[in-house]
């Protein structure tokens, strides 16, 4: 596991300065939500591994679900909009025309791909809890609705202008892109890690299922 990608991508997405300390605290956290769910883990297990005082996280964090919430939150947004990094927007959304529609599932499904990679139990964690924290489904929402949706209606309307999907709504496009790329990387990493794919030709297979079918529509 490629621990600091955690703490960095955290960081990135608060704006927020880490103590030392709390760095390790969610280091370690992450690492046991990951192994064993939320409700299993104790604040003990997470202080031993972190090498500090039970204390010390109630210091920081009132309760281990407030622990919990500072690291699935900005992994929510980190990982629900590709759509949020600035320069990932820029570079795929932020041009004149998008008439073509397989360069954008390539920069989308790579972009993806590699967060998922370097942060694949902050995935697992937010598979195993999001069904269980309506807080975090609301801010899932939120990013969503305000983020994600606004611009890439106008990138389908653009593709559909340029012939590139069918008649189809925007939502089902969303729906349908959107849920093969997410099953893909849940497959990858979590699912069936250990299968020797090829990762090249997985994410090309994927690009092509996606334009020949909002295409053929």
């Amino acid at each position: 596991m490629e621990q600091q990608n955690f703490i960095h991508e955290l960081m990135d997405a608060t704006d927020q300065k880490l103590t030392p300390k709390q760095a390790q605290i969610i280091q370690a956290a992450i690492e046991i939500f990951a192994e064993k769910g939320y409700a299993a883990t104790s604040t003990s297990e997470i202080a031993k591994r972190a090498g500090v005082a039970e204390g010390t996280i109630f210091r920081h964090y009132k309760t281990k679900k407030d622990l919990l919430i500072s690291i699935v939150s900005p992994a929510i947004t980190r990982f629900v909009v590709p759509f949020f990094a600035e320069k990932f927007v820029q570079d795929v959304f932020d041009q004149d025309e998008i008439e073509e529609i397989e360069p954008l599932l390539k920069n989308l499904i790579s972009n993806r791909y590699q967060f998922v990679k370097n942060n694949v139990p902050l995935l697992r964690i937010m598979l195993q809890e999001m069904a269980f924290h309506p807080e975090l489904q609301e801010q899932y929402k939120r990013v969503f609705v305000s983020k994600v949706l606004p611009r890439f209606k106008q990138v389908v309307d653009q593709l559909r202008g340029a012939r590139q999907i069918g008649d189809i709504p925007t939502e089902t496009v969303l729906r349908l892109t959107m849920t093969t790329i997410i099953g893909f990387l849940i497959t990858r990493f979590i699912v069936m890690p250990d299968y020797p794919w090829d990762d090249e030709t997985e994410i090309e297979y994927t690009i092509q299922f996606i334009r020949n079918g909002l295409k053929g529509i």
